[in-house]
């Protein structure tokens, strides 16, 4: 796979139904919060078994302030290429979170689920979860932000 094929695959952005939300932040009457778009883990690792097969693979450092670093390596040509990220303790199963979120960040640093952090801020309907909040219902992705309208951009770009 050339390089620019391999960028779009990485790149794609995944079907509507993989994208979890949880709230940010929320108004003063608390009806309504920010949708917090994001991937699981496991989608990312789908993703690279889809495009690299076997030809990656990750690793983790701790770094001397607590952070733990997490690399991922493709094999691209003959050539092992590593990116890296990193995230500290989570509120939620501190160290399997951290874990979970370094590899993440350090697979947008590969284009991976990175078009999330473009999504506009989008204030809907949040409802009570225990001592949170969750959102009423799922925010409509922008079409640009789904794997259709990704492959049709990219077919505009390659025609211009």
């Amino acid at each position: 796979m050339d390089g620019s094929n391999l960028k779009m695959a990485l790149e794609m952005p995944f079907p509507p139904e993989r994208i979890h939300w949880r709230v940010g932040a929320t108004s003063g009457d608390k009806s309504k919060g920010i949708a917090l778009a994001y991937l699981d883990a496991r989608d990312v690792m789908r993703r690279l078994d889809e495009v690299m097969g076997f030809n990656w693979q990750n690793r983790y450092n701790l770094a001397d302030n607590g952070l733990l670093i997490c690399e991922i390596g493709l094999k691209i040509g003959e050539d092992w290429q590593w990116r890296a990220n990193g995230a500290g303790d989570t509120q939620v199963e501190a160290e399997k979170g951290k874990a979970s979120d370094a590899f993440k960040r350090a697979a947008v640093m590969w284009g991976i689920g990175r078009y999330l952090y473009s999504l506009p801020n989008e204030w809907v309907a949040i409802q009570p979860a225990g001592r949170s909040f969750k959102l009423a219902a799922k925010p409509n992705l922008p079409v640009w932000a789904t794997p259709e309208g990704y492959k049709a951009l990219m077919e505009k770009r390659k025609a211009a």
